[in-house]
């Protein structure tokens, strides 16, 4: 189906005009946030001529122009360009220990050494452009599905035209502008089927933040009073004499734990307090631009308020915003922090039950990604907050997400990726956490730049081609947790893990959600032959708990020699003994190569 947005006359020979001199790039990413950056990376090194168009002065989005420069989830799931993240913010500060400075991360930073980071990944790509402080203008697409885009920058009025177009904006706004049916607010259990869900739909999303970054002056900062300040509403951010009725009396916490939760490097705090502090409940994902402003103002109004509250009542009245963080006037963040945007209608629909039993469905074969959050929802600033369900770290084991999420039904060469993918509410608790939108973000540029390379539309793209660059690029596709990306076994787990021929076991330990592949244990003839009924139906399921040898796998996979078994860096030869896991998936990985032989459709249904 070919999008066509219409124009006004004027703004059409406009369009025309500057089509005549456009330039062309073969993907075009719409947005500089944290999946925009990394798609724009990530689509470049491929060889695809990339262009990324942002709003702002920074690449980075939540993680740097929003201000929440504290990660959430995928510590131990070290890959891919998180893992280059974190090893220049390692690099920058002086060690993973440096960046332990508060208690809501292992990962905390200073937004605009964030924003250097990314820029300077960004520079070194050859390919890569990036147009900062430019606006969306229009869209066109020709018959041939490619894309002339009219964009407002620091110059003036010009166009580009593109192969691939991918929206990576905070709300959205591309794929509605295209048409894209999607979701907003919570889903009704009965159409996901998810039994955590409300009973009914409803339009309500998650609360905002405008997060504040603040600094010791060593003086007093206290700000005036601001107009319409109410103590009541900040009363029991932590324990103090003012709080008397909290809203969630299990979390009312000292005020030096409020204070030390965002603490950076180099002493500077961070403000995004969830209980009763800089929450703000307003739904502006169909505001129009200036409503948009409006409601941004408010919610800087509502932080300032804090920050007096923070300053008069609790005592810190030597913290005020810091003047060396963000390149604004007032000194707030360049925008909020979203955590629900439009969820469009994709390929696939990832929902809660394909996280807590993957292996009941498909999907799982078709991963690009992982995460390992829990379900974590915002709503105590909403009125009604109450009758909600109670979604606060929801456990969920961790998960691979599917590749179909990125891909919008019913417009050509075009990819969704941020907050915006096809999961449900329940899952967006989990999938908006940073870790996971930056791989979200190289999936699209992979998935993009494969397109434009090979001509072909992105719901094209194999998958299996899509998985061997996430892991040619050290990322993961499972979360399996026994071994790094630095060893040298860790992509043959990784390629048999999503054939399911052998399958690991998530599980929650205390908060933490965790798989894992159990490397050292043996395997039984009966579960590894169930799991290779499942990949080729012609292999008959012994039943048997007899731990299976090499020479069991000679059916399958052919003999292995001595000469072989060293090669595949295995040690303690022996036909006979007992196999580890890890053994048997490096065997069957090398000589029967199933990830290669058989592709899976965009369902995760083999194709044969």
């Amino acid at each position: 189906m070919r999008m066509i947005i219409k124009y006004t006359v004027a703004l059409l020979a406009t369009v025309v005009l500057l089509a005549c001199s456009a330039k062309e790039y073969d993907v075009v990413v719409i947005g500089g946030g944290v999946s925009g950056t990394t798609a724009g990376i990530r689509s470049a090194r491929m060889g695809a001529t990339t262009l990324i168009v942002e709003e702002g002065p920074w690449l980075g989005g939540m993680l740097t122009s929003a201000g929440v420069s504290a990660t959430d989830g995928n510590y131990r799931l070290r890959g891919g360009l998180w893992g280059e993240l974190r090893d220049s913010l390692e690099a920058r500060y002086g060690g993973a220990e440096a960046l332990k400075t508060g208690w809501v991360s292992n990962l905390l930073f200073e937004p605009s050494v964030g924003a250097e980071i990314f820029a300077a990944m960004a520079r070194g790509e050859e390919s890569l452009t990036v147009e900062f402080n430019t606006r969306l203008n229009g869209l066109e697409q020709d018959e041939k599905g490619h894309w002339t885009i009219t964009l407002d920058g620091p110059q003036g009025t010009f166009s580009v035209k593109a192969k691939m177009l991918i929206d990576a904006t905070e709300l959205g706004d591309v794929a509605a502008m295209l048409g894209v049916e999607y979701d907003m607010g919570m889903e009704s259990r009965h159409v996901t089927g998810e039994d955590v869900a409300p009973d009914e739909a409803n339009g309500i999303i998650q609360d905002l933040t405008m997060v504040m970054i603040l600094k010791d002056y060593g003086k007093d900062m206290t700000i005036q009073c601001p107009e319409g300040y109410d103590p009541t509403i900040f009363a029991c951010a932590c324990d103090n004499e003012l709080c008397v009725t909290p809203k969630e009396a299990n979390r009312v916490w000292s005020k030096s734990m409020m204070m030390s939760y965002g603490r950076l490097p180099k002493g500077k705090i961070m403000i995004n307090w969830p209980i009763e502090g800089n929450d703000f409940y307003v739904n502006m994902i169909e505001m129009n631009e200036q409503q948009r402003a409006e409601a941004v103002a408010a919610a800087k109004a509502h932080t300032l308020k804090f920050l007096y509250f923070i300053q008069h009542e609790l005592g810190y009245n030597t913290y005020y915003l810091a003047d060396d963080e963000f390149p604004t006037e007032d000194l707030m963040p360049l925008m909020p922090y979203h955590r629900e945007s439009r969820r469009i209608h994709g390929e696939v629909r990832f929902l809660l039950q394909h996280i807590t039993n993957p292996y009941d469905y498909t999907l799982y074969r078709t991963a690009i990604g992982v995460g390992d959050y829990p379900v974590d929802q915002h709503h105590t600033r909403y009125t009604g907050w109450e009758a909600l369900p109670n979604l606060y770290f929801h456990s969920i084991p961790s998960y691979g997400l599917p590749m179909g999420t990125l891909l919008p039904q019913g417009v050509d060469n075009f990819i969704v990726a941020e907050k915006s993918i096809s999961v449900s509410n329940i899952v967006n608790g989990s999938t908006r956490l940073q870790p996971v939108v930056m791989q979200i973000g190289e999936a699209a540029g992979i998935i993009a730049a494969t397109a434009a390379m090979l001509d072909i539309e992105p719901r094209e793209v194999k998958v299996r081609e899509v998985q061997r660059e996430v892991l040619a690029g050290g990322g993961y596709l499972l979360p399996l947790l026994d071994l790094p990306t630095t060893s040298r076994h860790f992509a043959a787990l990784q390629r048999i893990g999503v054939t399911g021929i052998m399958q690991g076991k998530g599980m929650t330990v205390g908060w933490e959600n965790q798989t894992w592949f159990y490397i050292n244990e043996p395997i039984t003839l009966a579960e590894l032959t169930r799991g290779w009924n499942g990949y080729d139906e012609s292999v008959a399921i012994i039943e048997s708990d007899r731990e299976v040898a090499l020479s069991d796998l000679a059916a399958i996979c052919g003999e292995v020699t001595e000469s072989e078994w060293e090669q595949l860096g295995l040690t303690d030869y022996n036909p006979q003994r007992t196999l580890t896991r890890l053994e048997c998936a490096v065997v069957i990985d090398a000589k029967a190569d199933p990830f290669n032989k058989l592709d899976v459709n965009i369902k995760g249904e083999y194709i044969r």
